[in-house]
């Protein structure tokens, strides 16, 4: 039994929506963590503002509240609640931040609650760089020489005993965030600036550079006994200077001496020990020079990590599960490894194989931003590779991005591409290598470590190799055979393979299936097969004999959604995960394949199978080939199985649900067209073009504003509304890469101000369930997955509901659907608009199941199960039943993107969501807004710059504003406007009018929200640098009137004070 015998219930805070440098690998940390506590018999209370992950499912704890991440609102759950103690270290930095204001406010002394895992002395420790410093000196350990900064003329002093260039690493930060890296007194001047508002202390930690030295991490845990394993040592491939969330990583590490590695470990555990950690997990960065070999340590932090996820699926060692367990008073010797299911946890986990990690980046989504990777994290996902060698692990990883199927494709590229960090730079560096550049000159000019280039142009150099000897011969020539069998365990794809030498990848498998050449599957087993395993955790490799896979009966597989994006995240792993739970639940074994180290679909407990693989159709081809899988789902990991799916039908699978038929008609903007008119459905007027030419041919058709975008897209990529012939033009001359008459663009009628919604439809052999309908908060114009939305609709009518549904039900059986469908649709005027079908599980899934309890995901696995209607009970589900309002919030991450621009429009840029739940409209949106982030100011300033359109609209709104006691100023135009009308209002120029100007005003800390509607490129453009001030000063911004009314409404909620908090 546990050695906290009074334990009976604690509280888990989890890490709320999704944010750069804080991604689902909390949510896959604090889901093993509920599960491990409640199987010891305690009970687990969950507090997460997320509704996307499968960690806010009600099944996952015993109460989940779905609430905002805030000190007052954990406050009343405490009360309601009463549990004996909080674990605060699986909810990343959000939850220690708020587990420390929870101790200084008095409130843990309050209600008699305990932090286990790390107590608020150790969080302060580690986090406030000047005391652990402190600590550092105590144990020997060397760190840069640096200067804890508290004030702006403090900083300029420190700057000039420094020298540049300088690290700037704010305190009780997420993902480096206010940070970077300043190499001249004026980039220092405004960053410094900066990184005292982003920490919560305004402090800053100024320290020398060691840009260039090499970076390595070390997972490490302790439990109350001392005992100490390294679970997972981790070496980056880009040295210092980016971090560690945006660097390609390796482990276990590849450079390192075993003496250098030792005194490593040695000093982690004397760090550990001092910061005063009693259990859990940790992780701790170091730096070495590559010369000299001296070591210098450049943070720690005592909570799992984002690195946890990585070294839990590299090793198979359960972090956080681990970790929750050494909370409640067991030690690691107590604990049996789950994988070997003899050994303790005490032993540490041994590779007999390489893991490579790669992020993925969304610098395309945010225009003007650069392609700079520095100290403060920028990427949005990441994948793992797992091979018998670095390069078979690399080249998995390169494949694993979907950036290309050739994995290193030849590209072109800039000299500053190889000498900046970028997220571009890694195929530069393959391309330089094929140019001819030696090691010596590409490590002067990347600064990566020599033994990562070798390996880099081993591979390039075997290319040219390959191109000249191997002999496209179908007979079993013995050279061709050797070489191409050099080529897979290389980590080579079909598809470069055949670049290489001129043929079709279709030419290549056909003669690997000739010849039997196909990767065998070895276990993820934590020890190097020194003791025998019973993991399911599989990855491929070329080297392997034989294979070590698990038979099963006629098992179903699962296709994952790869890598997070903006435009496909944690969602997707949502429904893959619950639609995983529901195959196993009708007695099939379930085969998971992905490449994500982040998510709980990768868990080795989720599935009975599970294959850390590219999710092309190569490797996915070659799972269902061994493991002889009766058919595989491509309607739960989003748009990337969907785009494998033909050539996953051309290799002979079998595709389960809607048919390959079904998926075109919904894809294919002009099929999808074409079957709304034939059923008499309304659609925008359209026209599919191949090129400028054929645009202006029916531009007058269609008409402006209009929306142009291409065919078979995620997340609106180059989607935009066109006010005017100018606009179209340049639309094409910017986006003509992108369209042909293979791939055209689709023009479509712009319904402005139209009200859209979201539909979730499951449909089986004889049956049918609306899931139910949100309503887009922001009027038509904003992508789906930016716009916040509130389940029941709030300003749609019971008969246009009822339209609603029928019309779906209509769609979904003319098309066929077998499982899943999402629609869109806009209404105006009373008529309603279909704008577009995905016949698939889709973002708002999660929210609508969360939002109404039914099990949308379940009913979509049994309808591609083939149930029937009697066979379920169906009737107890209608959505219209739901008792609280429900309201989706939207995060962004503009912040870290400095030229980008927080307008929004039917291009997605955010990267999750938060769900606001209360007994009305206010309480609901008050709460979304607040957990994603976004201040409700009780008192100050609103400045109003309003395109001429939104005047009489908004007119009412800054009444109330004013009557509430808030001050007004506005832009010269919008200031008339009110003043003319009898609301005081002060006036203020525009940025081309002259200073001091509106932005000054802005900056000077003047305004405490900003309302700023505005269309057109040219406005857009003019009006930029107000909403960039607002982004950087963290002022709420709100740029379209239907949100600004939603604003108004929470900002008069949070002046009122009064909220409740409900469990699911």
């Amino acid at each position: 039994m546990p050695k906290k015998t009074n334990l009976k219930k604690v509280l888990i805070l989890g890490s709320g929506p999704i944010v750069i440098g804080q991604a689902c690998e909390f949510d896959y940390s604090g889901t093993q963590a509920c599960k491990a506590i409640m199987k010891e018999g305690i009970e687990v209370v969950l507090v997460n503002s997320n509704p996307a992950t499968i960690m806010t499912d009600p099944e996952i704890a015993t109460k989940t509240y779905i609430e905002p991440l805030k000190a007052e609102f954990v406050e009343k759950i405490l009360e309601k609640e009463r549990p004996q103690a909080i674990i605060p270290t699986l909810g990343g930095q959000t939850a220690l931040n708020l587990a420390l204001e929870l101790h200084e406010k008095g409130i843990l002394k309050k209600w008699n609650v305990e932090l286990l895992g790390a107590t608020p002395d150790v969080i302060k420790a580690a986090e406030d760089r000047e005391l652990f410093r402190g600590i550092l000196d105590k144990v020997g350990a060397k760190y840069p020489r640096s200067f804890l900064v508290r004030t702006y003329e403090y900083g300029l002093e420190v700057a000039t005993e420094l020298g540049y260039p300088l690290i700037l690493r704010p305190n009780y930060t997420l993902g480096g965030g206010g940070g970077g890296i300043a190499y001249s007194p004026e980039e220092y001047r405004s960053m410094i600036i900066q990184a005292l508002h982003e920490s919560p202390t305004s402090e800053v930690l100024v320290e020398e550079s060691i840009i260039g030295w090499k970076e390595f991490e070390l997972e490490v845990m302790r439990d109350h006994k001392g005992t100490f394993v390294v679970v997972c040592n981790i070496e980056n491939v880009d040295p210092c200077g980016v971090h560690t969330g945006d660097s390609i990583t390796v482990a276990p590490q590849m450079t390192l001496t075993d003496q250098q590695y030792q005194e490593m470990r040695d000093e982690a555990y004397k760090i550990i020990n001092l910061v005063g950690i009693q259990t859990g997990g940790a992780n701790v960065q170091f730096a070495v020079d590559p010369v000299t070999g001296q070591r210098v340590v450049i943070e720690m932090n005592p909570r799992v990590s984002r690195s946890s996820a990585l070294a839990s699926k590299a090793t198979g060692f359960p972090i956080a599960k681990i970790a929750a367990l050494l909370a409640i008073g067991y030690s690691l010797d107590e604990l049996k490894n789950d994988i070997t299911r003899s050994t303790p946890s005490s032993y540490e986990p041994a590779l007999d194989y390489v893991v490579t990690k790669i992020p993925r980046f969304a610098f395309e989504k945010f225009q003007g931003s650069k392609d700079l990777l520095t100290t403060q994290m920028k990427s949005v996902g990441e994948v793992m590779g797992i091979g018998r060698t670095f390069k078979e692990s690399l080249m998995k990883s390169l494949l694993s991005l979907e950036f290309h199927p050739e994995g290193i494709p030849d590209v072109a590229y800039t000299s500053e591409q190889l000498s900046y960090p970028n997220s571009q730079r890694i195929w530069a560096v393959f391309q330089i290598f094929r140019d001819g550049k030696t090691i010596e000159e590409v490590q002067d000019l990347t600064q990566i470590n020599p033994w990562f280039l070798e390996q880099i142009q081993e591979i390039v150099t075997f290319e040219k190799r390959f191109s000249q000897e191997f002999k496209f011969d179908e007979n079993k020539k013995e050279d061709s055979y050797r070489i191409l069998l050099e080529a897979k365990r290389m980590g080579f794809s079909d598809a470069r393979i055949a670049k290489l030498v001129g043929r079709k990848d279709s030419d290549i498998l056909a003669l690997r299936n000739k010849w039997d050449m196909h990767p065998k599957y070895s276990r993820v087993d934590t020890c190097a097969a020194e003791f025998e395993s019973n993991t399911p955790y599989l990855y491929s490799s070329y080297w392997s004999a034989n294979s070590e896979l698990p038979t099963f009966n006629k098992p179903i597989a699962v296709i994952g959604s790869g890598p997070n994006r903006i435009g496909q995240g944690i969602e997707f792993d949502y429904s893959c995960v619950r639609g995983v739970k529901a195959i196993q639940r009708n007695n099939t074994p379930v085969i998971m394949i992905n490449s994500n180290p982040e998510t709980v679909s990768t868990d080795y407990d989720t599935s009975d199978l599970l294959f850390f693989e590219p999710l092309t159709a190569e490797s996915v081809s070659e799972v269902l080939r061994a493991t002889g899988a009766q058919g595989f789902i491509s309607q739960l990991g989003g748009q990337t199985p969907i785009n494998i799916t033909s050539k996953l039908l051309k290799n002979g699978f079998n595709l389960l649900g809607s048919s390959m038929e079904t998926i075109d008609l919904a894809e294919d903007r002009g099929l999808f067209s074409d079957i709304c008119k034939k059923i008499g459905l309304q659609i925008p007027k359209s026209a599919m073009v191949g090129s400028y030419s054929q645009a202006l041919e029916v531009q007058n058709d269609v008409g402006f504003p209009m929306i142009c975008r291409p065919s078979f897209v995620l997340g609106g990529r180059r989607m935009e509304v066109l006010e005017n012939p100018e606009e179209l033009k340049s639309y094409f001359e910017r986006h003509k890469d992108f369209i042909s008459d293979e791939k055209p663009c689709l023009m479509d009628q712009f319904l402005e101000g139209a009200l859209e919604v979201d539909v979730d439809i499951v449909r089986g052999k004889d049956w049918m369930l609306v899931g139910g309908i949100i309503e887009h908060i922001e009027a038509a114009g904003v992508h789906s997955g930016d716009s916040m939305g509130v389940i029941p609709p709030q300003r749609l009518k019971d008969s246009t509901c009822d339209k609603i549904e029928e019309l779906s039900r209509i769609l979904a059986e003319e098309i066929k659907i077998v499982g899943f469908m999402n629609l869109q649709m806009a209404i105006k005027n009373d008529v309603i608009y279909v704008l577009e079908a995905n016949p698939r599980s889709s973002r708002s899934v999660p929210f609508i199941a969360k939002a109404t309890g039914i099990p949308l995901v379940d009913l979509g696995v049994e309808a591609i199960l083939g149930k029937s209607k009697k066979e379920l009970n169906l009737d107890k589900y209608n959505w219209r039943n739901i008792k609280n309002v429900c309201v989706k919030g939207v995060v962004f991450p503009f912040k870290k993107f400095s030229e980008s621009d927080s307008i929004l429009g039917p291009e997605m840029k955010s990267t999750g969501e938060s769900m606001g739940r209360g007994s009305d409209y206010s309480e609901a949106l008050m709460k979304a807004f607040i957990s994603s982030h976004v201040k409700l100011p009780s008192k100050g300033e609103v400045f109003f710059s309003l395109r001429e359109k939104d005047k009489d609209l908004l007119l009412p709104i800054a009444r109330e504003i004013k009557n509430m006691g808030y001050q007004l100023s506005a832009t010269t135009g919008t200031a008339a406007y009110f003043n003319e009308r009898g609301l005081e209002c002060t006036s203020l120029r525009k940025v081309h009018e002259g200073r001091p100007h509106c932005v000054d005003h802005i900056r000077k800390g003047n305004v405490s929200l900003v309302i700023n509607t505005t269309t057109g490129r040219k406005a857009i453009e003019a009006s930029f640098d107000i909403r960039r001030a607002c982004i950087d000063y963290s002022i709420p911004c709100i740029t379209e009137s239907d949100a600004s009314v939603a604003f108004l409404i929470a900002l008069k909620k949070r002046n009122e004070g009064s909220f409740d908090v409900t469990s699911l």
